[in-house]
C-alpha cells in the first residue's frame, strides 16, 4: 500500500489530488464526537448539511428520504442524500457512508495520538465505524465545491440504521438517487481494500412454551421452557449445526444470540424467547441452517412431557436481515476503484466480507455498489482507532473517483 503524504500539513498532493489535510482531520474528529447511534442521526445528518450549505449547496439540493418510517426502531430521520449536477457530460457516480454508530461511541471524545485518533474515555468506542465513511464522502464533496473542480453529477448518501441491519440501505428512496451508473461506499479497513462481496443473514426468532408449575410443591407438574431451549441448542452445537458450520463444500454459521425468559426461582419457567441468526453465501444451504434450527428446537419440545404426558411448544419465524451478493470484477465499480488505486501506487485488495455491508441492500436495490476502507480498526470495542495515514488517502481516492481530471 502506497504511503500517504505526512499528515498533518495544511494541504499536501498524491498523484495530483489534494486535499487540505488538516481540515479533513479536523472535521472526521468533529464527526467522530457528534453521538449519533442508530435511530439517533439527527445531530450528525445536521452537521453534515450545514457544512454543504456552507460550501454553497442550495437546501433544495438535500433531501431525507423516509426509511426511518419502515424501520422496526422508528428513527429520528432518513437516508441524507444530496445531488450535485455535473460539470462535465459523464454518468452519475454514487458515493457513499453511513452516519450510525453503535451505543458504544456515545460520549466519545476523539483524541490525537501520533498517526492515530483514538477516544480519550477508556470506556467508550470511536465512532470511526463508520464516521471515517461518512467524512470521506463530506471532504470529497467540500474539496470540489471549494476548488470548484471538474465532476459528473454526483449522488452522496448518507444512510442510517446500518448497524442495526442495514436498515436505511435496504429501504433507501431509489428513485431520489439519479440513476448513478457507479457507486462507491466507504466502510471499514485499509483503503486498498476493495469488498466485492458480502454473506447474507436470517434473523431468527423462537417463543419457546412449557408448562408453569410449582418448582418446590409439584415440579413434576411442569415443563421447563429453558429446558427445552438447552436441549435444542445442545443438540444444534453437538451437531455442528451452531458456530462455524461446515457440511461438505458448504459454509455457513450461526449464533444464538439472546435468551430471556422467567421471573421467579420458584415457578417451572413457562415461556423462552431466543433470538439467533443464520449467515452463508448461499442462499440455499442458509436456509437449510434455518430449517435444521427449526426442526432441532420442535423436537427438543417433543422430548420433555410433565407427569400428566403434556408437552410444550415452538413457535418459529425467521426472515431475511439482507441477501448475499457478488459482483464481477468486470463492474465499472470495481474497475473504477481499481484503476484509481493503481494510479495512486496501491495494490488493491478483492475481498468477500462475512458481515453485512450497506452494498448488500444497494446491489438488491439495481446499484451494484463496491466498499473500500477509510483507516478503521478495532470496531465496536473501547480499543477503536482510526490510522489517519489510511483515512486521508481514501480520501484521496475517492476524491479521483468523483472527479473528472
Amino acid at each position: 500500500m502506497a504511503k500517504a503524504a505526512r499528515a498533518g500539513s495544511s494541504d499536501s498532493s498524491s498523484a495530483g489530488i489534494s486535499i487540505n489535510e488538516k481540515a479533513a482531520i479536523s472535521r472526521v474528529t468533529k464527526m467522530m464526537a457528534i453521538p449519533g447511534k442508530s435511530g439517533k442521526e439527527r445531530a450528525i445528518a445536521d452537521f453534515i448539511k450545514s457544512e454543504l450549505q456552507k460550501a454553497g449547496v442550495p437546501a433544495s439540493a438535500i433531501q431525507h428520504d423516509s426509511a426511518h418510517r419502515k424501520s422496526h426502531l422508528g428513527g429520528e430521520v432518513g437516508n441524507l442524500i444530496v445531488k450535485l449536477p455535473g460539470t462535465v457530460k459523464r454518468p452519475r457516480r454514487l458515493l457513499m457512508g453511513h452516519i450510525d454508530t453503535v451505543p458504544l461511541c456515545v460520549g466519545c471524545r476523539p483524541v490525537r495520538d501520533g498517526d492515530l485518533i483514538r477516544p480519550k474515555d477508556p470506556t467508550t468506542a470511536l465512532g470511526g465505524d463508520n464516521r471515517a465513511g461518512a467524512g470521506v464522502v463530506l471532504t470529497t464533496a467540500l474539496e470540489i465545491l471549494k476548488r470548484k473542480l471538474p465532476h459528473p453529477p454526483l449522488t452522496l448518501l448518507w444512510p442510517v440504521q446500518e448497524e442495526v441491519g442495514l436498515v436505511g440501505a435496504r429501504h433507501v428512496g431509489v428513485s431520489k438517487l439519479g440513476n448513478p451508473k457507479l457507486s462507491f461506499n466507504w466502510d471499514g479497513g485499509p483503503p486498498n481494500m476493495l469488498v466485492v462481496g458480502a454473506t447474507g443473514d436470517v434473523n431468527i426468532e423462537i417463543e419457546v412454551s412449557g408448562i408453569a408449575s410449582h418448582a418446590g410443591a409439584h415440579p413434576e407438574d411442569g415443563v421447563n421452557a429453558a429446558a427445552i431451549a438447552s436441549l435444542a441448542i445442545a443438540d444444534l452445537t453437538r451437531d455442528g449445526w451452531h458456530g462455524l458450520i461446515q457440511k461438505g463444500r458448504n459454509s455457513g454459521t450461526s449464533n444464538i444470540g439472546s435468551i430471556s425468559g422467567g421471573e421467579a426461582t420458584n415457578v417451572v419457567m413457562p415461556n423462552v424467547h431466543v433470538r439467533a441468526e443464520a449467515r452463508s453465501h448461499d442462499p440455499k444451504f442458509r436456509q437449510r441452517i434455518v430449517n435444521q434450527f427449526r426442526k432441532t428446537f420442535q423436537k427438543a419440545a417433543r422430548a420433555l412431557q410433565n407427569s400428566a404426558g403434556k408437552r410444550g411448544s415452538v413457535e418459529f419465524e425467521s426472515s431475511l436481515k439482507y441477501e448475499s451478493f457478488k459482483i464481477n470484477l468486470s463492474e465499472p465499480s470495481v474497475e473504477a476503484a481499481k484503476s484509481v488505486m493503481e494510479s495512486l501506487g496501491m495494490e488493491p485488495e478483492y475481498r468477500i466480507s462475512n458481515g453485512g455491508l450497506d452494498a448488500n441492500w444497494m446491489t438488491a436495490n439495481g446499484i451494484p455498489t463496491v466498499t473500500m476502507g477509510c483507516g478503521q480498526q478495532g470496531i465496536h470495542t473501547v480499543d477503536e482507532k482510526l490510522n489517519i495515514e489510511s483515512f486521508l488517502l481514501a480520501c484521496r481516492v475517492a476524491m479521483r473517483l468523483a472527479t473528472v481530471e
